[in-house]
């Protein structure tokens, strides 16, 4: 079973559906022991960053998202939850990944939102994948290239568009929303 986290965050129905057609059963939990009990976890989300680790907290699914042991996907918003800190909001997040989140700079169309390509691909979640493939970002905010970055885009400047530490994968693009080649992506999570 796959367990995707509800933390009132947006887009959370799509990546079930992309996970359903894949053939794979999912749940949608903000249960301890469904997450803890999951083949996989995944972090999707649209929305703010303050509020998202506001509701984690709460529920002291931040300690206990650090602490899982299989593989975790953060999607979007959930990649930047699982940075050290964000601009927006002045948020702290989880520091799994050791890295900010910045605003966009305001000289270029803000959100990014579309499609873009992504280079300089590293690890078992990019394969089958190509530097010339193109998938689809929205988002105001980016990580910083950090020693945990797997994958690079470059929009107003360059930032990670994937991320992994040790059982924790992230992209900053949707990969539920990038046809086949985000398919290709979540089907290499899915089957780690």
């Amino acid at each position: 079973m796959i367990a995707i986290i509800k933390y009132n965050a947006g887009n959370i129905r799509s990546v079930q559906n992309a996970i359903t057609r894949l053939g794979y059963e999912s749940v949608i939990t903000d249960d301890r022991e469904e997450m803890l009990n999951a083949e996989k976890v995944i972090l999707p989300g649209v929305g703010e960053a303050g509020s998202a680790m506001k509701y984690l907290r709460e529920k002291e699914l931040d300690k206990l998202i650090v602490s899982l042991t299989q593989p975790v996907l953060g999607i979007c918003l959930g990649l930047q939850l699982m940075c050290r800190y964000s601009e927006e909001g002045d948020t702290q997040c989880m520091k799994i990944f050791d890295t900010d989140v910045r605003l966009f700079p305001r000289v270029d169309k803000v959100p990014h939102m579309g499609w873009n390509n992504f280079f300089s691909l590293k690890g078992e979640l990019f394969k089958g994948v190509s530097a010339r493939d193109n998938v689809y970002y929205v988002h105001s905010y980016y990580p910083e290239i950090s020693s945990c970055t797997t994958a690079v885009c470059d929009y107003i400047l360059p930032f990670s568009a994937g991320m992994k530490k040790d059982n924790f994968y992230a992209t900053q693009f949707h990969p539920e929303k990038s046809a086949l080649v985000g398919e290709q992506i979540l089907k290499n999570f899915l089957e780690l």
